[in-house]
Order: C-alpha cells, then sequence, then structure tokens
C-alpha cells in the first residue's frame, strides 16, 4: 500500500548555504509564501524541500532530486556542515506516523541518510526555468516542421479552460506538438493555430504550472520557484485562486517563493518572511512588510511602538494622542502575536541605532505568562551561552501587553465594554454607534465584532475603527487596558522632551516594561 495522508509541517534550518538557525511553518493553510528579499534564502528552501522525498513507483517517470543538483560542490563550497531537519505526519499502511523527524546532514562527500531511505511522496518541482520562453531555449534556426499527428495533452481541456480563465481568452484547443524529437505546446485561439515558440514567457507558464498541479494526485507536493515572475497582478492572483480551490480538493501542499506584495491580502496563503540578521535567519509568519522594513531602514519618529494589527495599532494612536506624544511616535504592525518576538530579536541582532526607544505589544490574549514568553524568546534567540542569555533578557524587557482580563480576545472584549456604555453620557451620533454594536452578537471570526459595525454604519475601516476606539476610550476600563503603553510613553516623555529625569534601560512595570521607578517623581499629569 502506498504512503497516503502526507503533510509538511515544519523544517528546520540549522545551517545551509545562508540560511542559519530559522524554522518554517507550512501548517495552516494549503499554499505556502516564502518571501522576503533576494538572496534571503527563498529558493534554497525550495531546493531543500525538493530533495527530501523520493518518488512514488507508479506513476513513472518522475524526477528523482538529489541535493548534488541544487548544491553541486564547487571549489568555493562542498556544503560540508549543512544540516536541517523536516518534520511530517504521514501514513504507511495501517501505521500513522506523526511528527516524524528526518534530518538531512552533509558530512564530508556524501548526504544523509540515503536517499533509498527518504519516505515516498509525489513531487512536482517547478523552476525559473519554466519561465523562460520556449524560442529563446531553441536551437534550431531553420524552419521547424510539427507533425500532423498531434499527441494527446493530458487534462487538456481543464487546463485549456482554467489557462483562458486566467489569461481573458477562450481557447479552442490545447494538444501537444511534436518535431526533431522535441514536444512543445500548442494551442488554438479566434481560429489561429500557435505552439510555445510564439508564445511570451508567462502564458507559457501560467499552462505549465497548471499542468503540473492538475495532474497531481493527492497529497502531492507542488514547488514553485518565483511563481509571480513575468505575470500581471491580475493573473497572478487568478493563478493563486484556482491552484488554492484545486489544492483544498486534492489535499495538496503547494510552496512557492514570491516578491510580490500585492498577493499579502489573500486569507488562503499561508506568508513566511525570511529575514537575514548578521547571525542567523529570522521567519515572521503572516507578518506586515512596515515591520520588516523598520528592521532594514531608519526611524523617522523618536519612539517607536510596534503592534500586532489595526485595532492595537489604532489603540497606542489614542493613548499618545491623550499624553501629547503623537508627533514624536512610529507605530508599526508586525503581524501574529509570534512575531513579537521575531521583531524584537531582528532589533537586536541588528543593533538597531533606536533600540533604547522601542517598545513591543502584544494584544494580551496569549504569552501571557512569564514562562511562556521566556519560550518564545528562546524559540527566535537560540543559544545558552552568555551573550544569546543577556539578548534574551534584553528583548523581554522590551515586550510588553494590552491588560485584558483572563481567557478574553480584544475585539469580542473592547466590544461587550462599548455595549455597556450609558447613552446618557453620549452624543447622538455616539449613541447610534452603540446601539448598531448593540445589535453584533453573533459572528464566526472575532475580528467580526468590528466588522460587521464597519457594514452597518457604512463606514471605510479606518474611519470605523477611529470612533470606535474613541468610544473605548471613554469605557472605565480603558485605563487599565492601556496602563502599560501609557506608563512607557509619560517615561519617555522626559527623555524625548530632554527633561532631567533620565529613564534607565531596565525597569519593571507590570508586566516587565521598561518605566519610571518613580512615578511620582516624574511629576507628570496623565490626562485620559
Amino acid at each position: 500500500m502506498p504512503i497516503s495522508s502526507q503533510v509538511l509541517k515544519t523544517i528546520h534550518f540549522t545551517q545551509l548555504k545562508g540560511l542559519k538557525n530559522v524554522e518554517i511553518d507550512f501548517q495552516g493553510n494549503q499554499l505556502t509564501a516564502i518571501m522576503g528579499r533576494n538572496g534571503v534564502g527563498k529558493s534554497t528552501v525550495i531546493h531543500a524541500l525538493a530533495c527530501i522525498h523520493k518518488p512514488p513507483s507508479s506513476p513513472t517517470g518522475l524526477a528523482n532530486y538529489r541535493f548534488s543538483e541544487f548544491f553541486t560542490p564547487t571549489s568555493h563550497s562542498i556544503w560540508t556542515g549543512s544540516r536541517f531537519e523536516v518534520t511530517q505526519d504521514f501514513r504507511d499502511a495501517a501505521t500513522v506516523n506523526t511528527d516524524y523527524r528526518t534530518v538531512f546532514t552533509k558530512q564530508q562527500d556524501r548526504w544523509a541518510p540515503k536517499y533509498d531511505t527518504r519516505i515516498e511522496r509525489y513531487l512536482s518541482y517547478i523552476g525559473i526555468r519554466t519561465a523562460v520562453p520556449q524560442i529563446e531555449k531553441e536551437t534550431k534556426k531553420s524552419r521547424i516542421q510539427f507533425n500532423n499527428n498531434t499527441g494527446v495533452y493530458a487534462n487538456a481541456n481543464t487546463v485549456m479552460q482554467l489557462a483562458g480563465r486566467i489569461m481573458k481568452r477562450q481557447y479552442a484547443g490545447l494538444n501537444l506538438l511534436t518535431a526533431a524529437g522535441k514536444a512543445y505546446l500548442g494551442v488554438q485561439l479566434d481560429g489561429v493555430d500557435y505552439s510555445s515558440l510564439s508564445m511570451g514567457a508567462g502564458e507559457q507558464r501560467i499552462f505549465y504550472i497548471l499542468n503540473e498541479v492538475v495532474k497531481a494526485p493527492n497529497n502531492a507536493l507542488i514547488l514553485i520557484d518565483e511563481i509571480d515572475v513575468l505575470l500581471h497582478h491580475d493573473a497572478l492572483q487568478e493563478l493563486l485562486e484556482i491552484i488554492n480551490r484545486i489544492a483544498v480538493q486534492k489535499r495538496l501542499q503547494v510552496i512557492f517563493t514570491s516578491h510580490s506584495h500585492s498577493i499579502l491580502d489573500n486569507s488562503f496563503i499561508n506568508f513566511r518572511h525570511l529575514f537575514q540578521t548578521p547571525t542567523s535567519t529570522l521567519c515572521f509568519n503572516e507578518t506586515k512588510p512596515d515591520a520588516l522594513q523598520r528592521l532594514t531602514g531608519e526611524s523617522q519618529r523618536p519612539l517607536e511602538i510596534f503592534v500586532e494589527d489595526f485595532v492595537a495599532h489604532a489603540i497606542v494612536k489614542k493613548v499618545a494622542s491623550q499624553v501629547g506624544m503623537s508627533k514624536y511616535l512610529s507605530i508599526k504592525k508586525f503581524g501574529v502575536a509570534a512575531n513579537c518576538f521575531t521583531t524584537v530579536a531582528g532589533a537586536i541582532l541588528n543593533q538597531l541605532d533606536n533600540l533604547d526607544n522601542m517598545l513591543f505589544v502584544l494584544d494580551g490574549d496569549v504569552f501571557r505568562s512569564e514562562s511562556e514568553k521566556e519560550r518564545e524568546a528562546k524559540r527566535a534567540l537560540l543559544g545558552d551561552d552568555p551573550i544569546a542569555v543577556q539578548r534574551r533578557v534584553e528583548a523581554l524587557s522590551k515586550i510588553t501587553e494590552f491588560v485584558l482580563p483572563p481567557g478574553q480576545k480584544p475585539e469580542p472584549y473592547y466590544h461587550s465594554l462599548i455595549c455597556r456604555l450609558n447613552n446618557a453620557a453620549l452624543s447622538a451620533e455616539q449613541i447610534e454607534i452603540v446601539e448598531t454594536a448593540r445589535q453584533v452578537q453573533h459572528v464566526q471570526d472575532p475580528h467580526e465584532f468590528f466588522s460587521e459595525i464597519y457594514i452597518l454604519m457604512d463606514w471605510e475601516p479606518a474611519v470605523g475603527l477611529s470612533k470606535l476606539i474613541d468610544l473605548l476610550s471613554l469605557t472605565p476600563e480603558w485605563n487599565i487596558i492601556t496602563e502599560n503603553i501609557r506608563s512607557w510613553l509619560t517615561a519617555m516623555t522626559h527623555q524625548i522632551l530632554e527633561q532631567p529625569l533620565a529613564v534607565p534601560k531596565t525597569m519593571t512595570l507590570a508586566p516587565g516594561i521598561p518605566t519610571a521607578p518613580d512615578a511620582a517623581a516624574a511629576n507628570l499629569t496623565v490626562t485620559s
């Protein structure tokens, strides 16, 4: 019985080319995008994954990729010392394997383990060479005579229809052409026959990618390097949606690299951004570009606060305005909570010049305990040597959170507070908003507690969010929710405005954020 129910869960690189001490998680959606700057190691990830399986015995003729094809020994490097491991689930006959670990290493002149011991899995690797126009690869310069009897193109009707949807064309035929022992793609459009020799690179690659995805069996692994190359944004978006539908139906895993930030709003894709520091590689999950851009650029304002999402951004902005520090503060989003630790690690490892003036804020619903924070900090900053330990201590001193009751999630909790506001103390507009909020009670996603109000009030999200946070700031719980951010900002006021009070680098405030050692000595008046 063939191996089935296969899921690649993680890959952890100890060292491979420029990738160092980084783990990438592929769980969640069927599609995973590997993103990052040129040279960060995106293609290295795809190349490594291409070599972790051996092809199944059926169907025949599948490529059997080996490390020497992608990591060819040269006089500059023989890749000795390379090491990475993968974790995967699969069923082998009646045996179910969960979190099955395989370690791949290169010692001396051989990779281990032996190729024959690799787990079988149908794998299709689509590299950059498929983006090269067929005409540029053609060596014959004289007339090419295609055979009259064209070959059968597997899944021709399905691939033709899907390609037509992407290209906004009504293809009438799709087949294989042969000439002098070579095979070419042939299509018919508007009564005209033409081959891949006359195709643009984007059109040619769309057919190739679709064919590989359509013909793949259930549980296959599809690897695509630079999926967006030579594709218009609209074509890329349509292609991704089609691939996702097929991947969900057949439980495929599709992992691709991309530079296109235009695809970041697609909730059906896992986004993994790689970022290089002088000593290691970091992986951000579902992050937003502004946090990554900050790690490579200069600060535009003296104070910086990093938050999870737009709601947290609006809350911090409101607090900053209340203490009169808006013009000194830059707020950036890092995405999901785990990215908080990765972002602060990147700032520390890159030795950013504004590090003392940075604060990293969690939403307050996860990683609440000190032990959880320490675990995540150790995951982002590996090592047990004194330098690594000190870096983790520094990282934890820069992380704080909104203060929420145990078990509460941000949007549902904030929504409940707004609904409890007393109408007698509100304006007519605010009463309408509160009454509308009270209508929103049963949602499928916690974020919809706010988004449903936007829809009912016919607001743009940014406008609606601002109005809701204004209302939240009127609740008795507002000062409790925001006390850590407020305390940090008021303490930093003295440094920014060059007051006599100095702000020590390591002081504590519940839970674990820098602040002034004596609030009374600060002689500050905070208006809420």
